[in-house]
């Protein structure tokens, strides 16, 4: 079971928009397996920064309209946001490291 937090399209806003640290949704699907594939690394993420940043998982079969938002066309999609606005975006399943300097070059 995954420690990160699902996120709908109505707590979006609040919990990634007006975050005051870095935050990093992962745009996956339940029959995608690159998607399983990446949800260990991405927990081992979430474990290490802890409250350095804010990790979400958006399932682009229930919030198609989030992904449409932000051009999600292949998924795993990572998309880091800083202040309100995505600064970066990784496709594909993604190396731990790589990840959290992402995230840490957001600080």
């Amino acid at each position: 079971m995954s420690t990160v937090s699902p996120l709908t399209t109505s707590e979006f806003e609040e919990k990634v928009l007006k975050a005051d640290k870095p935050v990093l949704v992962d745009f996956w699907a339940e029959w995608c397996g690159p998607c399983k594939t990446l949800l260990p690394v991405i927990d081992e993420v979430a474990s290490d920064l802890g409250e350095n940043a804010n990790i979400f998982k958006v399932n682009v079969d229930e919030n198609g309209d989030l992904a449409q938002k932000y051009g999600v066309r292949g998924i795993p999609t990572l998309i880091f946001f800083k202040n309100g606005e995505a600064a970066k975006t990784l496709v594909g399943v993604q190396p731990k490291d790589e990840i959290k300097k992402s995230l840490e070059e957001l600080s």
